[in-house]
């Protein structure tokens, strides 16, 4: 660690300023949850897919997929295909005008939804409309949903566009009595936290959604509310807590949707790592951010420059005085409609890599948080909700953190590229963890397919990503696959051959691997069930790379529909390999 670094944290921890506790009045560990609190674990083995939901379009979404193609997905998968969660990337809110960012890991909000995802016509107001209005409505989503059935990137400003039109036009239809009961109630219930977000919104529309340029006056919430009083601002705050009833409204009905067809946990929510330094989490919870700090990765083997995600990290003596009480929000509100919790970089609960400002990720150092604070925070919002926590544990995990997750029911992840044994060969099934949700892949590596034809080494060597010669990478990554064509061979989930296997057989195989294992969830990365090549996300990368913009698509590059989902036999054959035997409880 660089003494620089050093320097930077050790001032950054002794601030008292930044370290002083929250306006929320909880101070002194008040509010301390529970330590008998245990989120409760699955009682049976099931599988079911993970699934980018801004990439799974129907005939009828508007370029973009939404929370009603989540529902239709989810009763689907699982009166079919038997599958138990959908497990979905974070639904995030992000910027209320043009430019939107993409990354659903980088979002203005962590406790609100982004309302790309909703479904126009789902609104309940949409049959009050009259012929012209729905008429317009119709000539608003004919172009994003002739884009759906074409390769073109996602385009989430032309989305929002006519999504904020719509939603503007809706607005002046008057609720019924039994709706305006249910706003009024829905705003109630969300307090100051709602209001601040909508404050956030109507300012970020006048000055840019980054509040740090916003003028002095305006950058803290409470001196901002004369601002809010009356006129434009206060209506268009209202017009963003109206959205976000609207939003919660189809989040429980997906949820429902999927627990009608079924499936015993439904839908899966991600929790992102942190939010955007200028939005509206950071500027409503100034007193928790420790400035100056993103947090990251370290260099590893597979993102070799190491990672800087631009999030501010939490400062762990203001996040102690509070109580944990941010955490437990947060998790509440994501745990809202949905059957379970992942948590992304879980690791953070009880370390971050902070980087300090202008510094590269390899000149970052891990600080450390209060574990028993922020596990407890997480076991009690699990087992309040009666819904499963997932704790994304891979990479430099330390073996403690993995058992006390455990110990609070919270289970790990496991990656299978990932699952060495002593020697570095495949790991055999049965040493497998139980409590965890396996999966082949994740959003930030490539599909099967890309490691069996050896394009993910030609897209990082193109990128700018490697720090090792071609031909040592690609020596590498043909031992990674070699090794598991020998695994998969030798649990005759594949024949033997001289020659590589198809990638359908490749990745059918690879989840008849996972079904042998004892985990209790098994996660088939959907993108990669249809044959895709490309990653949803290339660490390292930002413009460089269609990073979170790309649509569901098979081999050939061809988008697929949640429409043709149906008759997919390549998703079908994955589907069946990934189900749990059914002599296993």
């Amino acid at each position: 660690m660089p003494d620089e670094t050093l320097a930077a944290i050790v001032a950054a921890l002794s601030d008292a300023g930044t370290a002083a506790a929250p306006a929320s009045g909880l101070a002194g560990g008040a509010g301390l949850p529970a330590p008998e609190a245990v989120a409760p674990v699955p009682d049976r083995r099931s599988w079911g897919f993970t699934v980018q939901l801004y990439s799974l379009r129907s005939r009828a979404s508007w370029g973009h997929g939404d929370l009603r193609d989540l529902a239709d997905f989810a009763a689907w998968s699982a009166r079919d295909l038997g599958a138990g969660f959908v497990l979905i990337n974070p639904l995030h809110a992000v910027e209320p005008q043009p430019p939107i960012s993409p990354s659903p890991y980088l979002p203005m909000s962590r406790r609100w939804v982004s309302p790309l995802y909703l479904r126009i016509e789902d609104i309940p107001e949409y049959k009050e409309l009259n012929y012209a209005e729905r008429t317009r409505l119709t000539a608003l989503s004919a172009p994003l949903r002739a884009a759906s059935g074409t390769q073109a990137l996602i385009d989430r400003n032309m989305v929002w566009a006519a999504k904020r039109e719509a939603l503007e036009l809706l607005r002046k239809v008057p609720l019924s009595d039994a709706r305006q009961a249910s706003l009024s109630a829905f705003r109630r219930e969300q307090g100051r936290a709602l209001e601040d977000w909508a404050a956030w919104c109507a300012l970020a529309e006048v000055h840019g959604p980054d509040y740090r340029a916003w003028p002095a006056r305006l950058r803290d919430p409470r001196t901002a509310e004369a601002e809010m009083r009356g006129g434009d601002l206060a209506a268009q705050a209202e017009f963003h807590a109206w959205v976000q009833w609207l939003v919660a409204d189809q989040v429980a009905a997906a949820q429902a949707a999927a627990r009608s067809a079924g499936m015993p946990i439904g839908i899966i929510a991600d929790l992102a790592i942190g939010s955007h330094p200028g939005g509206a989490d950071a500027w409503s919870g100034q007193c928790l951010i420790a400035g100056g700090f993103s947090v990251g990765a370290p260099p590893d083997p597979f993102n070799q420059r190491g990672q800087d995600w631009a999030l501010p990290p939490y400062h762990p003596g203001a996040l102690a005085a509070s109580g944990y009480r941010p955490l437990a929000e947060l998790f509440g509100s994501t745990l809202a409609g949905a059957g379970g919790i992942r948590i992304d970089h879980v690791m953070g609960l009880s370390r971050l890599w902070w980087i300090p400002a202008g510094a590269s990720p390899s000149q970052g150092a891990y600080v450390y948080y209060d574990a028993a604070g922020t596990i407890g925070t997480l076991a009690a919002a699990a087992a309040s909700a009666g819904s499963v926590a997932i704790g994304e544990d891979l990479g430099t995990v330390e073996p403690w953190l993995r058992d006390a997750l455990s110990a609070r029911g919270a289970l790990g992840t496991s990656m299978l590229w990932f699952e060495r044994g002593w020697s570095n060969e495949p790991l055999v099934p049965q040493w497998w963890r139980k409590n965890s949700l396996v999966t082949v892949s994740t959003h930030d590596l490539p599909p099967a397919a890309a490691f069996l034809s050896g394009s993910q080494v030609t897209d990082r060597l193109a990128l700018g990503l490697l720090t090792r010669s071609e031909a040592e990478e690609r020596a590498e990554a043909s031992r990674t696959v070699s090794d598991w064509i020998g695994a998969l061979v030798g649990q005759g989930l594949l024949p033997p051959s001289d020659g590589l296997p198809s990638a359908d057989a490749f990745t059918v195989a690879l989840y008849g691997y996972l079904a042998r294992t004892p985990a209790l969830l098994i996660g088939v990365n959907l993108a990669e069930a249809t044959g895709e090549l490309r990653s949803q996300n290339m660490p390292g990368t930002s413009t460089e790379y269609p990073n979170w913009l790309l649509p569901l698509c098979g081999p050939d590059g061809e988008p697929v529909l949640l429409e043709d989902l149906v008759g997919s036999e390549r998703v079908r054959a994955v589907a069946r390999a990934a189900a749990p035997p059914t002599d296993q409880p």
